[in-house]
């Protein structure tokens, strides 16, 4: 990597990967949660309040289709002149049958427009047939997985009821690799109970597994969930901007060159989200991540 490039964005590695603009169209396809229907637990992450991550949630578009064709209008409105990943963002969504997911993974990839799929799910949600499925998507279309690991330390994800601990998410990516699949994690910064060295030691974990994307969270409370209660009761923290700036500054340091930064905090919509009310905006936080990266000379993988 040039060290004139402080880290590798997503956008980058599209513009690598395709001859035009590539935009991502988030869709419900109306899954669930095993953390959620009983089958691992019913009240899901302490942190999770679904539609407060979806930025469009389709309750209001029965299809896939119906879905990408609003998604499309929306860009296009707006002068968007390119492509599309079809975007498999709320619950987890492999947790279905396998007839079912090809069903629903179809009737995205058949507009012309789609040039492949990424899918949001958990570690313990990618079965061997599911893996077989997606690995024959990605010899015909560009296929991401992105699984939530959120902390790589056991006693956090017991505590934030993860309902899955490390070595399945080690697992879960070993067995997707060599199939063609791009594979994401997601971690979350500053969970309750983490000093800096825990957050560190997941970057550092994960770093070893060869992964190809990450995206980072800062923790945020949302509306309706057990983390609202406790951050009332004041038993969470959650970060100033130049805190959070000084540590996600020392993550990009730790990464590999090689890991595609999907992102560098978390996204919350406005009428659900409780904390951290910073004043600056998504755009302004990342200017000030990217002025520290240059004031210390630093790039992604300084330190890995």
């Amino acid at each position: 990597m040039s060290h004139k490039r402080l880290y590798y964005t997503f956008n980058q590695f599209l513009r690598e990967k395709f001859a035009f603009k590539v935009r991502k169209i988030s869709l419900n396809a109306g899954f669930t949660c095993p953390n959620r229907d009983g089958k691992i637990g019913y009240k899901g992450c302490i942190y999770c309040y679904n539609p407060g991550f979806t930025p469009y949630t389709g309750l209001h578009f029965k299809t896939i289709d119906s879905q990408i064709q609003h998604g499309k209008a929306q860009l296009k409105k707006y002068g968007f002149k390119g492509k599309f990943l079809a975007y498999f963002q709320a619950y987890t969504n492999t947790y279905a049958p396998v007839a079912t997911l090809k069903e629903l993974y179809d009737e995205a990839l058949k507009d012309d427009e789609v040039v492949g799929i990424a899918i949001s799910t958990r570690p313990d949600c990618v079965s061997e047939d599911v893996l077989l499925l997606l690995e024959e998507y990605a010899q015909k279309t560009h296929v991401w997985i992105e699984y939530g690991l959120q902390s790589a330390n056991d006693n956090t994800l017991k505590f934030i009821n993860r309902g899955h601990n490390y070595a399945q998410f080690a697992d879960a990516v070993e067995r997707t690799q060599g199939r063609g699949i791009f594979i994401c994690a997601h971690i979350i910064l500053g969970l309750p109970g983490e000093n800096i060295a825990h957050m560190y030691e997941t970057v550092k974990k994960i770093s070893h597994l060869k992964l190809d994307g990450i995206k980072i969270h800062h923790l945020q409370i949302v509306k309706n969930t057990l983390l609202e209660k406790m951050y009332r009761r004041k038993e969470v923290k959650v970060f100033y901007p130049e805190e959070y700036i000084h540590i996600v500054c020392n993550i990009i340091e730790l990464l590999p060159t090689d890991i595609v930064i999907h992102r560098l905090m978390g996204d919350i919509r406005e009428e659900f989200l409780v904390a951290p009310q910073w004043g600056e905006k998504k755009s302004e936080v990342l200017s000030m991540i990217e002025k520290e990266l240059t004031k210390r000379g630093s790039y992604q993988g300084l330190k890995s």
